[in-house]
């Protein structure tokens, strides 16, 4: 080492350290170090706080949500002319339950009056009961989907969570209510939360602002009961005002805590991650212990002692470091570092291979996104720009021809403005899941915006034009079957115009070329195909 360095290196000042405390003696290492401990596992205890919190909370966010999305699909899917067939609505409920039984205590339908119309699981109970007066029903009866009230099961006899959905019709007049009931300790649902502990007497609390109730909690005595009052807790009165993050609080039963705070945004809650400070600073209280049994140890094996473990500590992190440093100056490839101990080192050195992956995922995403269509999942104009340049490069230096297809739908506004932007979403990804089975695994099939859809075939031989007037005859054939639109079956049709190159033209040129064919072929009455030419180059 550079002797001239030594002052600046990390590893001197930390002997001097070392030093210094043991000649200012027992009293002002424990002080000092006490104090240190304390801030430093504060900080790190408070940071493992709000990561398992915020986990446990992305984890109920996701099950909360995925239950809604599936309750307001299947509210959206209900043919409102079953209403009156019971028997058959129960059949209807039946066959979704067992699909998708994310409602473990089931399905069942209310109309505008609260009365039950059909139910799955079957419960004659649930016959007997008015719902009209509850919360989620009322709701939904308004138009808006709802999370109820966590509470006591009337039939259930269990904490259970309801959840609501309006059933409209065309018109969007509201006719029932879709009810999905879940128990808060059903598999796969918030057992991961009433089950956890955070070391021995640690745990989670899933707190509802609006109900200012404990929906669930790993201590079994506090779900379902009302939160503390103004005053009991400092952090729970600032939490259910609106902050959110990580402090240090004496709870109700007097215990100080180490406690993280974070939302559940899909409902309004938020999770809270609390830590007895006694168990999290359990090693603070042994190095006090430790500092006043050992306080006569020489100061000759003291430093030796911490020359030697610093040098093995630190070695891992400077070689580390040194292979980063190359990383970011281009000298070495991005790869992960490798992890030599499972210390506070090797976390830091597994913590940032998890940043370079995700990273690394990230970019591919990105890459992903910027040249696919977000809707259907097809190559977007960007890509489809690349291909056919690349394929007009492969036509010249092949001598082969490539077809240009512009294909247009007759008949999507009316979709859009009878049924809806949902309804036009889902016919475009229909249309692409027709197009794409015609297409070769070789060719592209791309969107480019609207109703608009291109189709790239490549390495033709003579035979080029009849191969683009027979996958056009296809497109226009793919398109004849009604497509099924909430309940509805609507007709589709397309005008597809189609050019073919040798090579020689520009992208933009057979973009146009093939625009120009398509109005064509709607001006010839729409549904069929021209073949276009290319203006000479």
């Amino acid at each position: 080492m550079n002797i001239r360095r030594l002052p600046h290196s990390i590893v001197v000042r930390l002997i001097m350290l070392g030093l210094g405390i043991v000649l200012c003696g027992t009293a002002v290492r424990y002080v000092a170090l006490t104090g240190f401990l304390r801030e430093d596992l504060g900080t790190v205890v408070a940071a493992q706080q709000l990561a398992l919190a915020t986990y446990v909370a992305r984890d109920v966010d996701y099950k909360i949500s995925q239950r809604r999305l599936l309750l307001d699909r299947l509210a959206a899917a209900l043919p409102v002319d079953l209403l009156g067939r019971p028997a058959r609505l129960d059949a209807w409920l039946a066959e979704r339950h067992e699909l998708q039984p994310l409602f473990s205590y089931g399905l069942f339908v209310v109309d505008s009056r609260g009365r039950v119309l059909a139910d799955f699981p079957k419960r004659p109970a649930r016959a007997t009961i008015n719902y009209s007066d509850r919360d989620y029903v009322r709701a939904a009866l308004a138009g808006e989907s709802f999370i109820g009230r966590a509470v006591l099961g009337q039939i259930a006899k269990v904490p259970v969570l309801p959840m609501s959905a309006p059933v409209k019709n065309a018109r969007g007049e509201v006719h029932a209510v879709l009810v999905g009931v879940t128990e808060l300790a059903a598999p796969g649902f918030l057992d991961l939360l009433q089950h956890s502990r955070i070391g021995e007497t640690g745990g989670f609390l899933l707190v509802s602002p609006r109900d200012r109730l404990f929906v669930a909690a790993t201590q079994p005595e506090l779900i379902l009961r009302p939160t503390p009052p103004v005053g009991a807790n400092t952090l729970h009165d600032r939490a259910m005002a609106g902050f959110r993050g990580t402090g240090v609080t004496l709870n109700a039963q007097g215990v100080e805590d180490v406690s993280a705070i974070v939302s559940v945004p899909s409902t309004g809650w938020f999770v809270v991650a609390r830590l007895p400070t006694a168990e999290a600073f359990v090693t603070v209280d042994r190095t006090q212990r430790y500092l006043v049994r050992n306080a006569g140890l020489g100061v000759s094996g003291f430093l030796l002692l911490l020359a030697v473990g610093l040098y093995f500590v630190f070695r891992p992190l400077l070689r580390a470091a040194e292979h980063a440093d190359r990383m970011t100056h281009g000298e070495a490839p991005l790869e992960p570092l490798p992890v030599v101990r499972n210390d506070e080192v090797g976390h830091l050195t597994s913590a940032f291979n998890r940043l370079l992956r995700k990273l690394t995922d990230t970019q591919t995403e990105l890459a992903r996104i910027a040249h696919h269509d977000s809707l259907t999942g097809l190559p977007n104009r960007v890509l489809l720009a690349d291909r056919l340049t690349q394929a007009l490069a492969q036509a010249r230096r092949k001598g082969s021809r490539l077809a240009l297809l512009f294909l247009d739908l007759d008949g999507f506004k009316p979709i859009n403005d009878t049924l809806g932007h949902d309804a036009g979403d889902e016919a475009l990804r229909q249309v692409a899941q027709r197009l794409g089975g015609i297409v070769r695994q070789a060719d592209t099939l791309a969107r480019i915006g609207g109703d608009e859809f291109i189709v790239l075939i490549c390495d033709l031989d003579d035979s080029a034009e009849a191969a683009a007037c027979t996958v056009a005859a296809k497109c226009i054939s793919a398109m004849q079957a009604p497509f099924p639109l909430r309940g509805e079956n609507r007709a589709l049709g397309v005008s597809i115009g189609v050019v073919l190159s040798h090579g020689d033209d520009t992208p933009d040129a057979l973009l146009l070329a093939a625009d120009q064919a398509m109005y064509q072929a709607k001006d010839a009455g729409r549904g069929c195909y021209v073949l276009g030419r290319t203006p000479p180059v």
